[in-house]
């Protein structure tokens, strides 16, 4: 296995030097979620590397050294109170790692449980993160990411080197510089203006003003008067004429947000201005050419919407010239520490307090600490980057003048809500008959639900490892499904659930699972079913 990755790794190298694009291998790395020194904070350190220069994939003290995606400087985690003996990984079974732990080495949990010689993680939970504790000091996100990737020569304010966030900078990139509407999709939370701002800022029109308009948040009997002006007397109240935001515009780019909640007659408006380039003011008579740039983002599925008939095809096809799709939190976990030291120096040099994140001490306790790292790294964020921001906001606060950073037991029980399952088996537990399949351990009948919820999770929805993680046989997995008030199976979905699943994880039969948690199998054969196109 070592040497197929050294294999793999060689090819994506020999292809770089003969000047072809080289294949991204998917593979475990290492990001740094808590350090003393919290400027290491988003370093990381892709593992196969080490297999494929020939050496153990061997972590501790001294080796080996983490460095920013596309940085110069690496280190090693130097951190006095880890242990010089090393902590190894190496390949698990299906594309999964082991970790093992010397009984005399550093410490290490997996979230907040110790592990004693190993621990096991399949290619699922590597995929989901897993949160590594070393000595109750440095915090590690073990996960998978890209074995090539060029660093994005983009900022614009937008934090992070996880794989969905690079691929939104180089679909900015793409796009910035031509004409093209842009529809940017996403979860409430996730940055979609922050974005369109990058598009403007990396642009032409970059000197032109930047317009942004929240659609849901206007008076909808106004909309049409706020978008493209009106004249006086148009209607009660108008004693002046408006210009609107499509003039205040001109130049530059309009953004406008929440776009599915356009009324009708607006949505017929819009449509006229990206086919003609003109707009009507409210209650006049004569076109006004414009020159705009428009950018619109949604968190609705707005096909859906087309079917029930509240917004329309033709508009949306005009909208999305190129659409940008903004991962949600849960699905770029490595970014999490990056963004929350990000936000915390914001709030503390606004306070006059930001030598806090400047550690002299090498020996000091870390100003985040380990407990409360593991906590935001397996929370839901279901309101992602704006979430994020709002309890570091508190907790920044809520610490101000103290040493580091302490949480309250609310805080602490808002995070601890819908966090991610402790993952992996350690390897004592693999209970293997002598074909090297687990056996049953345990009577189906004790296994709870919730048991069997979090296993599901755990194994991503893949029926036969969660049977082998509870130690039962795969049919009494169905079993327990069927009887399982918390759970519900591919054949309760409607057509439009699953529809609008689809077009927003755009296909991706993985994501789909993660979002709609029933079987892979048994989902993908509800989407053929439907005529859609899934992996």
């Amino acid at each position: 296995m070592q040497q197929k990755l050294a294999a793999d790794m060689s090819t994506t190298a020999g292809r770089a030097q003969a000047g072809q694009t080289p294949v991204a291998l998917s593979v475990p790395a290492l990001t740094i979620v808590s350090h003393p020194q919290p400027q290491r904070i988003g370093e990381r350190l892709l593992l196969e590397v080490l297999a494929s220069q020939g050496r153990t994939a061997a972590l501790s003290r001294n080796a080996p050294d983490f460095s920013r995606p596309g940085g110069l400087m690496a280190l090693p985690l130097g951190d006095p109170f880890l242990s010089r003996k090393p902590v190894e990984f190496e390949p698990g079974p299906r594309g999964g790692l082991r970790m093992l732990v010397p009984e005399d080495g550093t410490q290490v949990r997996v979230a907040d449980q110790a592990v004693q010689g190993g621990r096991e993680f399949s290619r699922e939970e590597l995929s989901a993160g897993v949160p590594l504790v070393l000595a109750d000091r440095v915090v590690l996100l073990l996960h998978l990411a890209s074995s090539f990737r060029q660093p994005g020569a983009l900022d614009q304010g937008i934090v992070g080197h996880g794989e969905g966030i690079h691929r939104v900078r180089e679909d900015i990139i793409r796009v910035a510089d031509l004409t093209v509407p842009v529809l940017i999709r996403g979860e409430t939370g996730t940055g979609k203006e922050l974005v369109a701002r990058a598009i403007h800022a990396s642009g032409p029109r970059r000197a032109g003003p930047f317009v942004s308009v929240n659609l849901g948040a206007l008076a909808k009997e106004l909309v049409a008067a706020e978008l493209f002006g009106a004249q006086r007397g148009a209607y009660t109240g108008a004693s002046r004429d408006r210009d609107g935001f499509f003039r205040a515009a001109e130049g530059g780019t309009l953004f406008l947000d929440e776009v599915g909640e356009a009324p009708p007659e607006v949505q017929a408006a819009l449509l006229r201005v990206l086919e003609t380039g003109e707009i009507y003011p409210v209650g006049g008579h004569t076109p006004v050419p414009v020159d705009v740039r428009l950018v619109s983002a949604t968190d609705a599925h707005l096909e859906a919407r087309i079917q029930d008939r509240t917004f329309k095809a033709p508009l949306l096809h005009r909208l999305a010239g190129f659409e940008i799709l903004v991962p949600p939190l849960r699905e770029r976990r490595e970014d999490i520490g990056l963004l929350f030291h990000h936000f915390a120096r914001q709030e503390l040099e606004a306070m006059g307090e930001g030598g806090q994140l400047t550690a002299a001490d090498p020996r000091a306790e870390p100003w985040l600490p380990a407990a409360l790292a593991v906590r935001l790294v397996r929370h839901g964020w279901a309101g992602n980057i704006r979430q994020l921001r709002n309890v570091t906001r508190q907790l920044v606060i809520g610490n101000r003048g103290l040493p580091g950073l302490r949480i309250d037991a609310r805080l602490e029980q808002q995070l601890d809500a819908d966090a991610q399952p402790v993952p992996g088996r350690p390897l004592t537990e693999r209970a293997e008959d002598d074909d090297g399949v687990k056996a049953p351990r345990r009577k189906p009948a004790d296994v709870s639900e919730q048991e069997l919820l979090e296993a599901l999770r755990a194994c991503s929805w893949d029926l036969k490892a969660t049977a082998d993680w509870l130690g039962i046989p795969r049919p009494s997995v169905y079993v327990l499904i069927d009887k399982s008030s918390l759970l519900r199976t591919a054949r309760d979905l409607s057509p439009e659930e699953i529809t609008r699943c689809f077009h927003e994880c755009e296909g991706d039969l993985d994501r789909m699972v993660q979002r709609l948690e029933v079987s892979k199998r048994a989902l993908q054969r509800r989407v053929r079913e439907l005529g859609l196109s899934g992996g």
